[in-house]
């Protein structure tokens, strides 16, 4: 009986830390996950660059079917701004442009959001830097069928 109503009271304890995201903040999140979505289908490297933190860093873990060996790869904000620049994005079809975003979680400056792409999904982490939200961390994985 004494750990039931301790672990009750762990539960009300915490939910009594946890509040709501501000709306304003969750928009913005929100902005800041469509603006690196869309631009990267509409190849607007101007929406992307002011969705990302110039320190970005764009990971996937890569796993070689023959050797079972895994590798990180990663990218930059400058390859990724760069990535749209050439249109990468631009080739998928419009009615394939997947961009369905998903806030998981904001505490204070920060925040972890799923984005789920045509070709993939992204998990990010969002900080507010200088006012304004933007994403610092991504890692993303491949669709199944798109390996």
């Amino acid at each position: 009986m004494k750990k039931t109503m301790l672990s009750l009271a762990l539960v009300i304890s915490a939910a009594g830390w946890a509040r709501a995201a501000d709306p304003a903040d969750e928009a913005a999140i929100k902005r800041a996950a469509l603006d690196y979505a869309e631009g990267w289908y509409e190849g607007n490297a101007e929406r992307m660059e002011r969705a990302l933190h110039p320190e970005l860093a764009k990971r996937i873990v890569f796993t070689d079917a023959k050797t079972g060996r895994s590798r990180l790869e990663q990218m930059s904000a400058l390859t990724l701004i760069n990535g749209v620049r050439a249109g990468g994005g631009k080739e998928t079809p419009a009615a394939e442009q997947l961009k369905e975003v998903t806030i998981l979680d904001v505490y204070g400056g920060t925040a972890s959001v799923k984005v789920v792409m045509s070709g993939w999904i992204d998990y990010l982490h969002v900080a507010r830097s200088n006012g304004q939200w933007r994403i610092v961390n991504v890692l993303w994985e491949l669709k199944p069928d798109k390996r």
